[in-house]
């Protein structure tokens, strides 16, 4: 019996050292997915744009049918407009993040969505090509690096690195 309570208090002792690790390990692989989850979308709309030789949309959805305006982009959708005419045609992928990690993006992101012509690039609203961020975020200080950025360069160069929000998640700047 002896042994049985020594045994218990020795597992209670290294699970009570090896919790708040497991913590930040569990909660850095939800931010890398959450971002990995939305590279691939991004590459995906860039690569059928060129494929289909038409306009292909990455935005912000509700209802994982149509585009929204404003808000989280807690959930989205990959959308694709074969005949040209500004309609949903086909929704080639939906995507999300569960809470509480949390996607936003910077100012140059217009009307919550990134279109990427057949060209394979991606333009800002005034025509140039886009330059914008997209963070995928966690509000807590474990780990540390609590965001993940997603910098979109030159309408289609797509890359991420890690961020420290201060366990705070504010949306990004644009880039420079």
């Amino acid at each position: 019996m002896l042994e049985l309570i020594v045994t218990v208090a020795i597992i209670s002792i290294i699970a009570a050292i090896a919790y708040p690790s497991m913590t930040e390990l569990v909660n850095a692989n939800r931010l890398a997915g959450g971002a990995n989850e939305m590279v691939a979308s991004l590459q995906l709309a860039r690569m059928e744009a060129v494929r289909l030789n038409t306009t292909v949309t990455v935005c912000r959805s509700t209802d994982g049918a149509t585009c929204s305006v404003g808000g989280t982009w807690n959930s989205w959708i990959i959308i694709a407009d074969a005949d040209r005419d500004g309609a949903v045609d086909d929704v080639l992928r939906t995507s999300s993040v569960n809470a509480p990690l949390q996607v936003m993006t910077s100012a140059a992101i217009v009307g919550s969505k990134v279109a990427f012509k057949s060209d394979g690039m991606a333009r800002a609203s005034d025509g140039s090509l886009l330059k914008a961020n997209i963070a995928v975020c966690m509000p807590t200080a474990k780990p540390a690096l609590n965001e993940r950025w997603i910098t979109i360069a030159t309408g289609s160069r797509v890359s991420s690195r890690p961020e420290n929000g201060a366990g705070q998640c504010d949306a990004p700047d644009n880039p420079n």
